[in-house]
């Protein structure tokens, strides 16, 4: 806003106190001078928005009317204060727009500029008042649409997300008809290829959107086919250097030779003028946006093309920063896949089925993981775990893990001994890493034996297990959860159960039973109502598993998921026979020959020898250092076991005889005869 005075009278300012607002078309304020503030106490603050007419302290109705033509006059206002001031005014209208200017001064300024203006009655001066109404306007749309587009793009790390969200921000506030053209590589992650001139782009349609209702006209290219080859121009090669272009339909034919089925996949109908800006990010050209004027009369120019640079500027980072988080997302999901065990398992004990589903959306993936370890005797270990945290660190976390809890498995100690030295193992961790970035988990640990069918577990901070029947009935397993893992100073307890062959027990991470208002326990029951819907005595448990993940819905999973089911299988009381014995060396002739009659009756005379040999020296060791009773165990299955059991609390370790020694080649040659069946 600017003004001039001329032939004001001497010692007088003609515009000293004149109060200037300005009004949109119903009345509201959108403008208040400074001498509007002074003379009427109320600050730009407190008005704008506001009818003028809220300000009159009587006949609002009138001064309604008067402020909506052109007209002057004389009425009191109302002070901030509470006092009134009689003022006169006078509204003119601005053209084209339909806001009006409205002059305000104290009536008894305005009476006495009446009587020193001049001695004839003169006008003593002019005052001009210039206001750059369209350019204000412009740039009050521009500056809002960058502020919805760097508010509307910048919440998803999902590449379609992101050119989606721009496409519908440009339409209708800038255009009728826009759309983004990706180039193949980045939805994936990668970067893509620089490219110059003309031919194969690689680019394909990612997002779209037209100020009508009606379907994406089916002339243009439709969203996700790929871009056909053009020829190579001047306005292709500034696209791929990051400069915008302005279009129009006679200029893109000249671009695309004049190829009219070609102009129609990039020209709307009735499509006079356009822009077409690279998403330019880091020297890359991530695709590009096209936005077309159809029925907005207005041709684009230059100042527009200015503008969607920078909109296509902050659109780039955005698309580039969910591009870069695609690419470590995947390689952070291919590392857990690496370090998770395969997916099913046959043992004796168990059959079992292991599904890792990760967080969707822009959720980054944790350290769940499940585990199927044999153990000696056809028993098996089923493990379950989540780390806390996301990324890189915490699937690093999951793998260190999991190997220490198969080394500890190859102990042969019961869950509670297991979760207590790995509870030791993860402190030691979070005293090694960096300041602020504790190390956590929680576990749940399961050992079942096929002979005596009987299942073990224990909890670090897990959710318990769900155990279904064969005869269709479920039961969430009755087990403590101690504390998770890294916390130490609280014992774990160990739970018992007796099952029966054909069970299934499920073992998860929370991320199956976690629901958005945070009831756990409807998550448990769907589980279980579920898993007795799906599982069948023959379904294959990965068939029942992908189709209990698909129940989950639609929407992204919140949080990652993994999932063990396992089908128990028992050994038979024909296929396991065991002797007990004294602790005196007659005891191992007794033992060969109680074992050659166990073969012969189970048809295994082939591996009578062997089987001798093994027996007598493991057998001697028990008599020669720990002492009484020993049970002798033979187990038939796939493999035949034999098992030693003495009073010793020490296990037996092979060690190196040297050629002067008279003993300590037993286990060696045991180990050379034996296969290590786990």
């Amino acid at each position: 806003m600017g003004g001039s005075t001329a032939g004001a009278a001497a010692g007088t300012d003609a515009s000293a106190d004149v109060a200037i607002a300005v009004t949109d078309a119903d009345g509201s304020v959108v403008r208040w001078s400074q001498e509007a503030e002074e003379l009427l106490g109320w600050i730009a603050q407190e008005v704008c928005g506001r009818p003028l007419k809220d300000l009159f302290a009587e006949g609002r109705a009138a001064a309604t009317d008067a402020i909506r033509s052109p007209t002057a006059g004389r009425a009191p206002l109302r002070h901030r204060s509470g006092d009134s001031i009689d003022v006169t005014y006078r509204v003119v209208r601005l053209q084209p727009s339909a806001e009006r200017l409205v002059l305000l001064v104290p009536t008894g300024r305005a009476t006495h500029w009446k009587r020193t203006g001049g001695a004839q009655g003169d006008p003593a001066g002019v005052v001009a008042i210039h206001l750059d109404t369209l350019g204000r306007q412009r740039i009050r749309r521009e500056l809002a649409l960058l502020h919805r587009i760097a508010t509307g793009i910048g919440g998803s790390l999902d590449v379609t997300s992101v050119v989606r969200d721009l496409v519908d921000v440009l339409v209708p506030a800038f255009g009728d008809l826009a759309w983004v053209d990706l180039a193949d590589a980045v939805p994936g992650g990668d970067e893509p290829p620089k490219l110059a001139g003309g031919g194969e782009l690689h680019v394909h349609r990612a997002a779209v959107a037209s100020a009508t209702d009606d379907p994406w006209p089916a002339a243009l290219l439709q969203l996700g086919r790929q871009a056909p080859p053009v020829p190579s121009s001047a306005t292709l090669r500034a696209i791929q250097e990051g400069r915008a272009v302005v279009l129009d339909p006679e200029t893109v034919a000249e671009v695309l030779g004049n190829d009219e089925p070609l102009v129609r996949l990039f020209v709307p109908e009735h499509g006079h003028s356009g822009i077409w800006a690279p998403l330019f990010a880091r020297g890359l050209v991530l695709g590009n946006i096209t936005v077309w004027r159809t029925d907005q009369q207005d041709p684009y120019d230059d100042r527009d093309a200015e503008l969607l640079t920078e909109i296509a500027s902050l659109a780039a980072l955005g698309v580039d920063n969910a591009r870069r988080f695609t690419r470590e997302r995947r390689s952070v999901q291919a590392l857990q896949q690496r370090l998770l065990p395969r997916p099913t398992a046959d043992t004796p004990a168990v059959e079992a089925a292991g599904l890792y589903l990760p967080a969707g959306g822009d959720t980054e993936i944790s350290g769940d993981w499940y585990d199927v370890v044999p153990l000696p005797s056809f028993r098996v270990a089923l493990v379950v775990g989540d780390v806390a945290g996301n990324g890189l660190y915490a699937t690093a976390t999951m793998g260190r893990l999991r190997t220490a809890v198969r080394t500890l498995a190859d102990l042969e100690l019961d869950p509670v001994e297991l979760l207590t030295h790995l509870d030791d193992r993860v402190r030691q961790l979070t005293r090694e890493a960096d300041p602020g970035s504790p190390v956590g988990a929680t576990c749940l640990y399961v050992v079942y034996n096929p002979v005596s069918r009987r299942c073990a577990l224990a909890s670090a901070g897990h959710p318990p297990p769900v155990l279904l029947r064969p005869d269709g009935t479920t039961e969430v397993i009755d087990v403590v959860p101690g504390p998770p893992l890294g916390v130490g100073g609280v014992p774990f307890e160990m739970a018992v159960v007796d099952l029966e062959p054909g069970s299934v027990l499920a073992l998860y991470t929370d991320g199956l039973i976690d629901r958005e208002d945070g009831d756990t326990e409807a998550g448990l029951r769907w589980l279980t109502e579920n898993l007795a819907d799906l599982c069948g005595a023959d379904r294959p448990l990965d068939d029942v598993g992908r189709a209990l993940l698909s129940r989950l819905g639609d929407a992204p999973p919140r949080d990652d998921t993994a999932l063990l089911l396992a089908r128990t299988r028992a050994i038979t009381a024909d296929d396991i026979a065991d002797w007990e014995f004294a602790a005196d060396p007659m005891a191992v002739a007794t033992a060969r020959q109680a074992v050659t009659e166990q073969l012969t009756a189970w048809g295994l005379d082939e591996l009578t020898f062997t089987t001798e040999l093994i027996v007598s020296e493991l057998l001697t060791n028990a008599v020669r250092y720990a002492g009484g009773p020993i049970r002798l165990r033979l187990i038939r299955d796939a493999a035949l076991v034999c098992e030693i059991t003495d009073p010793s609390n020490t296990q037996p370790r092979l060690r190196r005889a040297h050629w002067t020694d008279e003993g300590g080649r037993g286990l060696f040659l045991v180990d050379l005869v034996a296969d290590d069946v786990v």
